[in-house]
C-alpha cells in the first residue's frame, strides 16, 4: 500500500496538523476504535508474545523526518493492537475489571481535545464546577451524607495516599510544615488490605514498619478485638495511632471488614478512619445491597474507583472526605505564581492531592452517568452480581472443585480439588498449572492469590462486555482442563 503524502504542516515544519487533515484522521481512528471493540472477543485475551519480542520489532531511534499518518496507523495495527492484554475482552476475569464503555471513551476523546487542566478554578472553570457536581451526584447515589466532599484522582493508590496524608496531619498537628518528629506513627489495616496502604506509608515517611497488619477471621475480615489490642499495645509503647484502614471488598477475596465496629474503635481512639472500597464501592448504588456498607458513612475518607466497575476509562478514582479542610492542610502549597487575587473562594483542586496538574476526569464520568443513567448502571452491576452467584453455585455443586471464600460481590475464589487429594503442596502446583492452561487457551484470563496459604484462583466479574455465556464457557473450560491437569500430574 502506498502512503499518502505528508500533510502540509509536516512539510512546513511549524504549527499543528491541519484541522481538515485532523478531521479525516480522526474518522479513521474512530473506525479503528469501533472495529477493535467489535472484534476484541475473537482475540486471545493474553497476546502470544515473549518479553522483548515487540521491542525488537520497533526502531531503536526516533525518526528524524516526519512520517505519514498511514504508516503510523499501519504500525499501530501491526505492533500495538494485537499485542496488548485485552482488558476490554469479555473473557478478562483477572485482577479487577477495568472496562472502558463507549460513552466513557467519547468523553476521554473530548478530554484530550480540550486539555482542560483542572488544577485551579481559573485554569478551567467548567472542569472544576462539573467535578463538584459529579462528586455530589456520586456521593448521593452511593447513599452517603452531604458532609462528604471530594475530588477525582488517578487511582486508589493516590486517593489512599492523600487520605493517609490527612490522617498524618491530624495525628501530628502539622507534619506538612514541620515534618515527622517525636513518637512514631502507625497505620492499622487487615492482613488482606491492599499493598497501596503500605506504599503510602513508605511515601509518607512511616515506612512499611509503620503499618500494623491486623489478623483476620475465617472470612478474611479484620478482627476488631485484635485491632483494639494492637492500638493499646502501641500506645503503651509510645507509638501514636494515625489511621485505621477498613476495606469493603479486599483484593484477594472481596472480604468485608466490619466497618461499623471498626468505626466505633476509631471514634473511641480519636483515629482517622479510611475506607477502601475501590472495587466494591459501586455496589452501594443499589440501595438493597448496602448492608455490607453499614458504618462507612462514619469514615473520615472513602475511595471508590469508577474505572473499575463503573465502566469509566482508566484512570479515575473518587476520593470522598468528611474533613476536607484537614486534607487541604496536608497537601496544599500555593506559590505566588499560582495565586489568584481577583476571584472569590473557589475549589482549587490541586490543593487536595499530591500532583499539581489534573485531568478533566469528571467529563468522562458525566458522559457515562448520563448515557446509562443510574438505573442502567445499577442493572449492569446487578447482572455481574448474579453472574458471580451463579458461578459460585456451580463451584459448590462440583465435587472436584472447592470455593475458598464467601462471595459478597462479584469475585469468586476457588480451586480444583480432586476428591481424596489433600496434599496442599500438590494442590498448589495443580491449580497453578490449571491457571496456566486456562490462560493459554486464549478465551479467558484469570489471576490468583493465596488465601490461608493456599494457591487460589480468582474469577473477577464486572466487565461491561461479559455475558452469562462467557462465564459458562469459562466454567466448561475449567471442568474440561481440571481432570486433564490431574491426569498429567499423576503420570509424572
Amino acid at each position: 500500500m502506498t502512503d499518502r503524502p505528508l500533510d502540509p504542516a509536516q512539510l512546513a515544519g511549524h504549527g499543528d496538523m491541519d484541522v481538515e487533515a485532523f478531521r479525516r484522521a480522526a474518522h479513521e481512528v474512530a473506525d479503528l476504535m469501533a472495529d477493535y471493540l467489535a472484534t476484541v472477543e475473537g482475540r486471545p485475551v493474553l497476546p502470544r508474545v515473549a518479553p522483548g519480542e515487540i521491542r525488537a520489532r520497533l526502531p531503536s531511534a526516533a525518526p528524524a523526518a516526519p512520517e505519514p499518518l498511514d504508516r503510523i496507523l499501519a504500525d499501530y495495527r501491526a505492533f500495538i493492537e494485537p499485542n496488548v492484554t485485552h482488558w476490554q475482552h469479555p473473557g478478562f476475569f483477572a485482577y479487577f475489571p477495568s472496562t472502558a464503555s463507549g460513552p466513557g471513551i467519547l468523553g476521554e476523546m473530548l478530554m484530550s481535545t480540550l486539555i482542560a487542566n483542572a488544577m485551579l478554578w481559573r485554569t478551567s472553570p467548567a472542569a472544576t464546577e462539573l467535578e463538584e457536581v459529579i462528586v455530589g451526584w456520586l456521593r448521593d447515589a452511593l447513599g452517603l451524607p452531604e458532609p462528604f466532599d471530594g475530588l477525582f484522582t488517578d487511582t486508589a493508590s493516590t486517593s489512599s495516599l492523600a487520605a493517609l496524608a490527612a490522617a498524618r496531619q491530624l495525628a501530628t498537628g502539622d507534619a506538612a510544615a514541620a515534618g515527622l518528629y517525636g513518637a512514631p506513627l502507625h497505620i492499622y489495616a487487615s492482613a488482606e488490605a491492599h499493598s497501596s496502604i503500605e506504599k503510602a506509608a513508605m511515601i509518607l515517611g512511616l515506612g512499611r514498619a509503620g503499618v500494623r497488619r491486623i489478623p483476620v477471621d475465617d472470612a478474611y475480615a479484620m478482627d476488631p478485638t485484635a485491632l483494639e489490642a494492637a492500638i493499646a499495645e502501641d500506645r503503651a509503647a509510645g507509638i501514636r495511632p494515625a489511621a485505621i484502614v477498613a476495606t469493603i471488598g479486599t483484593t484477594g477475596s472481596n472480604a468485608i471488614d466490619p466497618v461499623g465496629v471498626v468505626a466505633d474503635v476509631a471514634a473511641r481512639e480519636g483515629v482517622w478512619l479510611h475506607v477502601d472500597a475501590a472495587y466494591a464501592g459501586v455496589v452501594a448504588l443499589l440501595p438493597e445491597r448496602r448492608g455490607p456498607f453499614a458504618g462507612w458513612e462514619r469514615a473520615d475518607s472513602i475511595v471508590v474507583n469508577p474505572h473499575k466497575w463503573l465502566f469509566t476509562p482508566l484512570d479515575c478514582s473518587l476520593l470522598l472526605c468528611r474533613r476536607p479542610a484537614v486534607l487541604r492542610d496536608a497537601l496544599s502549597l500555593v506559590p505566588e505564581y499560582l495565586r489568584t487575587t481577583d476571584q472569590p473562594a473557589v475549589h482549587d483542586f490541586n490543593e487536595y492531592q499530591p500532583q499539581l496538574g489534573r485531568r478533566f476526569r469528571a467529563l468522562k464520568i458525566w458522559f457515562v452517568m448520563r448515557y446509562f443513567g443510574l438505573d442502567g448502571l445499577r442493572a449492569r452491576i446487578a447482572e455481574h452480581l448474579d453472574q458471580a452467584a451463579s458461578f459460585a453455585a456451580w463451584v459448590d455443586h462440583e465435587p472436584e472443585a472447592e470455593r475458598l471464600a464467601p462471595v459478597p460481590f462479584a469475585t469468586v475464589c476457588f480451586r480444583w480439588h480432586p476428591r481424596g487429594l489433600d496434599d496442599e503442596a500438590v494442590l498448589d502446583r495443580l491449580n497453578q498449572r490449571l491457571m496456566e492452561r486456562v490462560n493459554a487457551d486464549g478465551e479467558s484470563f484469570i489471576s490468583h492469590t493465596r488465601l490461608g496459604g493456599r494457591f487460589t484462583l480468582r474469577l473477577a466479574l464486572g466487565n461491561l462486555r461479559t455475558e452469562s455465556r462467557h462465564v459458562e464457557r469459562f466454567w466448561d473450560l475449567v471442568r474440561r482442563l481440571g481432570p486433564q491437569v490431574v491426569a498429567q500430574s499423576s503420570s509424572r
